[in-house]
This record gives C-alpha cells, sequence and structure tokens, in this order.
C-alpha cells in the first residue's frame, strides 16, 4: 500500500500573509530566505515544498494581493448610480488618510487600515522594471482599478451628477495618478491629517453636472 501524503500542519493563508509582510516591508531582494523561515515559522524546506522557491513565493503573494486589490475597489466603489458621485467622494477621502504610514509593533512601516496599496507600489518600483510577469501582472492591476473608477465615474453621469462631457476612462486614470500620489506621499512619511486634506479637495473638486 502506497504512503498516504500528509496533511499540510499549517494554516496557508496565514503563511502568505506572513511572508507577504516580509516581502513589503524589506522588498523582494531584501528579503532573505531567514527573514521568510522567521516571519512564517516554517523551515526552509517545508516552506519549498509548499510554495516554490523564494521567487514563486513571491509571485504568489503578489498575485493573490492584486487580486484582492480589485475586490477591494469592488466593494467600496460598487452600488446605485443615484448614490456613485457620494460614493466616489468618499472613496478620495477614505483612500487618501490610507495611505499614511505608520510603524507597527516591531517598528516596521504599516499603512493605518492596511499594507496593500504600499505593497503594489513598492514590488512596482523595484521588480517592474526586470520582470515581465511582475510587471505584467502590476498593469493588469492598475488597469482593473481604472476599469473600477471609470465605471463609477459613468454612473455618477448616468444618475446626472457628473459632467456628461467629460471621458469617463480618461478622468478615471487622472483618479488612478492621484490615488497612486498619496500613496507615495505616504511613504514619504505625511500625515493621515495632510494626507486627508488631499483627498478632502480632490473630492470637491469632482466635476459636478453644470
Amino acid at each position: 500500500m502506497g504512503c498516504m501524503a500528509r496533511p499540510r500542519e499549517f494554516d496557508e493563508e496565514q503563511v502568505l500573509t506572513a511572508a507577504r509582510d516580509a516581502f513589503w516591508s524589506k522588498g523582494f531582494a531584501g528579503t532573505s530566505v531567514s527573514d521568510l523561515t522567521e516571519a512564517t515559522g516554517l523551515g526552509k524546506g517545508s516552506l519549498y515544498g509548499a510554495f516554490g522557491d523564494k521567487e514563486q513565493l513571491f509571485t504568489r503573494v503578489f498575485g493573490d494581493y492584486c487580486t484582492r486589490a480589485c475586490a477591494v475597489a469592488d466593494d467600496q466603489l460598487a452600488g446605485p448610480d443615484d448614490t456613485a458621485f457620494a460614493r466616489l467622494g468618499a472613496y478620495l477621502r477614505d483612500m487618501a488618510r490610507q495611505s499614511a504610514v505608520a510603524l507597527d509593533e516591531a517598528g516596521n512601516p504599516r499603512t493605518l487600515h492596511s499594507r496593500d496599496g504600499c505593497f503594489l507600489a513598492k514590488t512596482t518600483a523595484e521588480l517592474a522594471g526586470r520582470d515581465e510577469a511582475i510587471a505584467g501582472r502590476a498593469l493588469e492591476t492598475f488597469r482593473g482599478l481604472r476599469e473600477r473608477l471609470t465605471g463609477i465615474v459613468a454612473a455618477a453621469q448616468r444618475a446626472g451628477d457628473f459632467d456628461a462631457s467629460i471621458d469617463a476612462e480618461a478622468y478615471a486614470g487622472m483618479l488612478l495618478a492621484t490615488l497612486r500620489g498619496f500613496e507615495s506621499l505616504g511613504k514619504a512619511g505625511m500625515t493621515a491629517a495632510e494626507l486627508g486634506a488631499m483627498g478632502d479637495v480632490a473630492a470637491s473638486m469632482l466635476p459636478g453636472a453644470h
């Protein structure tokens, strides 16, 4: 009788989250195998046996993040046309404040509510120029986010609350660039109050219907 495979004795989601946070803190190149084993609590053999080598593990956690980033945008932006304009303004304000960086218990930088935006921005800056797969996944994610922003702008236009003469996709691209700018400023050390004020201004400048 052949040997039955032993079940994994760890929570896969927890391990992947711990690995993601290690990569987020130090970047791909700066994260060693020792960093990963310490963060996840798994030995090198168990870690690589379950997820492959360091590059494969990184690709997995980055892909999972990208999927989640679009799902989070769906949760915050989806809804009926008649409240789309208000939701978009609230989204800009919320994302601005969330881009502020604080320190966690270990003294590592983190965003106030999640690490996700900074992880995408940091990965793109570090690897997009030399890793075609990562660059492609990042671009796909950015386009997905622009698509969701286009959808809410178009919804507000259908409701008669947003200037109908504006190209929804082009304006969504500008909003995406604004959101990426919030993240860069937060990473540089601007406070939630400073970024929140910027988000308030961005929301107040949305072109309502005339």
